[in-house]
């Protein structure tokens, strides 16, 4: 049974009237009763007795009264529940990363966020990306992408997304291609090719070389990913990222992607947020769907 026929019925018992029941339906008095009565040949009984002064409900039509009271009032109240947390679906996020691979994504998912949720305005703050953990502890920005769980500190909460590996790439005359893989002693005559300094941020010096006691002989900071693979296409030096930030980019066929170290140079990207923020529906959608977008990258 549609709703319409619910709330007719409900209405003509409360008015007691035909008349005062059209104005409350916006219907005219003919269409109403037109209506009533193709609803009493639809079930098979009549629902109201109808007198001169007042339309009283037949027994059936006392239960389907009963009935559309319930069906009306738990919708009304569906409905109050959703706008209530619509009311908490608006906000502004700031959001910064601190590996630079993940400026290849971000953007892109910053938009389908606008398309998906209007009311969410989502803020990429470059400037937050050496020390990400701590802007959001200052509250400068709201959610930090890093590779390493904050430890120590109870009001932010870690949520892991995926684990990536990071291959070295190299021009396929490069001498460390007749390696299986790279072991640490191999980058101390390359040419390292970096994002940016400090390289405390960068993944393949503080987690295989640094560990190690190695130090490439030169290393350079080309914030634009296209030329430092140019370079690397020369034949100028070796760079070091996830295969999965590369895949919007068209890659020369000179290219190669070397293992680092034996069992691989692994890490895994976290999302960083204050623990009271979590609560919070905008949050929180923000944070369901950054992990379903990415958790396949890996």
């Amino acid at each position: 049974m549609e709703i319409k026929f619910l709330k007719l019925i409900k209405t003509i018992a409360e008015e007691g009237s035909i008349a005062s029941s059209s104005e409350k339906l916006f219907l005219t008095q003919s269409a109403l009763s037109h209506q009533l009565k193709d609803l009493e040949i639809q079930l098979g009984f009549k629902v109201f007795y109808r007198t001169r002064n007042k339309w009283e409900l037949t027994e059936e039509g006392s239960i389907l009264y009963k009935t559309a009271c319930t069906v009306i009032d738990s919708i009304g109240n569906g409905l109050n529940t959703i706008q209530q947390i619509r009311a908490g679906a608006s906000g502004a996020i700031k959001i910064s990363t601190e590996c630079y691979s993940f400026y290849q994504g971000l953007p892109l998912f910053i938009q389908e966020m606008k398309v998906l949720y209007p009311e969410i305005e989502v803020d990429l703050v470059l400037e937050a990306t050496h020390k990400p953990v701590e802007k959001v502890i200052s509250n400068e920005i709201d959610i930090a992408v890093v590779t390493s769980k904050p430890s120590g500190n109870k009001d932010l909460v870690s949520i892991e997304i995926f684990e990536d590996e990071i291959f070295a790439v190299i021009h396929e005359e490069n001498i460390l291609n007749n390696t299986e893989y790279l072991v640490a002693e191999d980058f101390l005559d390359a040419h390292l090719i970096i994002h940016s300094f400090p390289l405390k941020t960068v993944s393949v010096y503080e987690q295989f070389l640094n560990p190690n006691g190695i130090m490439p002989v030169k290393i350079s900071a080309v914030p634009l990913t296209e030329v430092t693979l140019e370079m690397v296409r020369a034949n100028m030096g070796i760079t070091c990222m996830p295969k999965w930030a590369l895949h919007s980019l068209r890659l020369s066929d000179e290219l190669r992607f070397k293992r680092i170290g034996n069992n691989g140079l692994k890490r895994k990207h976290c999302l960083v947020v204050r623990k009271s923020d979590v609560g919070k529906k905008y949050i929180n959608d923000f944070l369901l769907n950054f992990k379903e977008y990415f958790q396949n990258f890996g």
